[in-house]
């Protein structure tokens, strides 16, 4: 490992030859990355219906058109990235497309703001836009945690940003991260949280490497957490929150989410290249063709400690261990460089990491693509429903539990939530999580109100109704034949599996509608 802080030489190319054709694969790459979002109306990502729905409710609200079941309530919540942008944008266009111009715009934050950091610490750009792009539809973005991708962007150009200023005026430096701070606290607070650790871990490494006195990193360190603790203290007055989902480790999934964080849909292809990455990563740095710069040790330490550290899920946001991954692949290129011995090598790790990239966007594409006409049926069969019924999701079929479930299925899992807007409808899993959206169930309805409860097997609704439900029913299902007006049940086509309650008006590939019989 080096410690100088002076960039090492990257790859040793002659102009307009290697150095020309890394640039003119890296723009291809990037433009046929973008293609899955700007082909498919409704992105094939598992949260993102949920999204797209609460999008309809927002920019509907105080018109009307709007929901009869829910009720927008701001507070000073972090979380709102796509929340406080979209509905400005459907001003311009439709809903549908200011969502998806969201997913693109913070698509182009994470390469142009993983491009941008490593331009402000080396100089130049050279590995940080292929990482990317090789995330860029890693397993937390392809699940669709919209704002955290759009925030996780914002931080890697505040971080850049926080470079340029390092050993500039203290006043522009401090400026920039109090802008930097708010915008991230509003668009996602985990995205907040990498941002302050990066820099925090920066800061303390510049302690010893320059010799800056511990009164003077004090100082700098209390800059930066300053506005962050300010925000946190209007919000606590405000009774705002970040959410109230708890606080779990589930340890035994931390030695698997570096296998599975590559690709989204596919655990065979996202081992494959994820080992692919880690042994060519290992030979490179163990031939010394790949060096990390004592910055970077740092940083990369302190993320590694985080990741083990840190739960799963933390003020009631998931996975948080999960997204450190993808935070250290986009930061670390920055403090890294690669030189190779000759030009044959050079072509076999373009040709590596543009394959690693395109695998997975092939997988991307062939689950995107044919879930067109999926949306599409799932959107006809809402004018099967009377406007402002309650609609139940229920499903056929066990997906099982990440890391190991067929996330192929999933992108199905919130797609009735759409009935929100397509029927103006009552859908309980829609997300209204206080703390993290501004959309909440009205008084009417608050009691079947689950904000990340996902469809109710099949089993459980045929137990209920007839009469054998197991002690520990939820009680938004209890009485679910008198509470709801229609079911969704996801899953393969199968028979009936309460013909006296259920009415068939609608089946695809993927759902039945049923209407709900009302017993007497």
């Amino acid at each position: 490992m080096v410690t100088s802080d002076r960039p090492i030489l990257t790859i040793r190319a002659r102009p307009g030859s290697d150095r020309s054709v890394a640039i003119t694969v890296l723009a291809v790459l990037a433009a046929v990355s973008f293609l899955p979002v700007l082909l498919t109306p409704i992105p094939a990502m598992v949260d993102y219906p949920n999204h797209l729905a609460r999008m309809y409710i927002l920019s509907q609200n105080g018109t009307p058109s709007a929901n009869p079941h829910y009720e927008v309530a701001w507070a000073f919540y972090p979380n709102l990235g796509m929340d406080l942008l979209v509905p400005q944008l459907a001003r311009l266009m439709s809903v549908e497309n200011a969502t998806r111009l969201f997913l693109l715009l913070s698509q182009f934050l994470i390469v142009g703001g993983a491009l941008l950091l490593e331009r402000a610490r080396k100089g130049r750009v050279h590995l940080a836009g292929f990482a990317a792009l090789a995330f860029l539809y890693c397993l937390p973005f392809s699940w669709g945690f919209v704002n955290f991708e759009f925030g996780l962007g914002l931080a890697l150009c505040g971080i850049a940003v926080y470079l340029m200023l390092a050993d500039g005026p203290w006043p522009l430096r401090f400026v920039a991260n109090v802008v930097f701070v708010a915008a991230l606290y509003a668009a996602h607070f985990f995205s907040l949280g990498i941002y302050g650790a990066t820099l925090g871990l920066y800061e303390l490494w510049r302690i010893g490497h320059r010799r800056i006195s511990y009164r003077d990193t004090a100082v700098r360190l209390g800059a930066l957490a300053m506005p962050a603790l300010a925000l946190f203290g209007v919000m606590h007055m405000t009774a705002g929150s970040i959410g109230s989902e708890g606080t779990n480790w589930f340890l035994e999934f931390k030695p698997i989410w570096p296998l599975r964080i590559m690709n989204g849909y596919n655990l065979t292809v996202a081992a494959t290249t994820g080992l692919v990455l880690m042994i060519a990563l290992l030979f490179a740095a163990r031939r010394g063709f790949l060096k990390l710069e004592a910055a970077g040790i740092w940083i990369a330490i302190g993320f590694a400690l985080l990741y083990v550290a840190i739960p799963s899920k933390l003020f009631g946001t998931s996975f948080v261990d999960l997204r450190m991954i993808p935070a250290a692949a986009l930061i670390l290129p920055a403090f890294c460089s690669l030189s190779l011995p000759s030009r044959a090598w050079r072509m076999a790790a373009l040709a590596a990491i543009s394959g690693v990239i395109l695998v997975n966007l092939a997988v991307v594409l062939a689950v995107w693509l044919p879930y067109r006409a999926d949306f599409a049926a799932i959107v006809a069969s809402f004018d099967k429903i009377d406007r402002g019924s309650r609609v139940l999701v229920g499903s056929t079929g066990d997906n099982g539990d990440p890391p190991f479930a067929d996330l192929t299925s999933y992108p199905m899992y919130y797609a009735p939530t759409l009935a929100v807007h397509y029927a103006n409808a009552f859908v309980p899993n829609l997300f209204t999580e206080a703390g993290k959206q501004p959309v909440r169930a009205r008084e009417t309805v608050r009691r079947l109100a689950i904000p990340y409860g996902g469809p109710v097997p099949a089993d459980l609704l045929a137990a209920i109704a007839t009469s054998q439900p197991p002690a520990d029913v939820p009680p938004f299902v209890r009485t679910w034949y008198r509470d709801y007006d229609y079911l969704y049940m996801l899953g393969p086509p199968a028979a009936n599996p309460l013909p006296d309650l259920l009415e068939v008006l609608d089946t695809s590939e993927r759902f039945v509608l049923y209407r709900i019989r009302r017993r007497s």
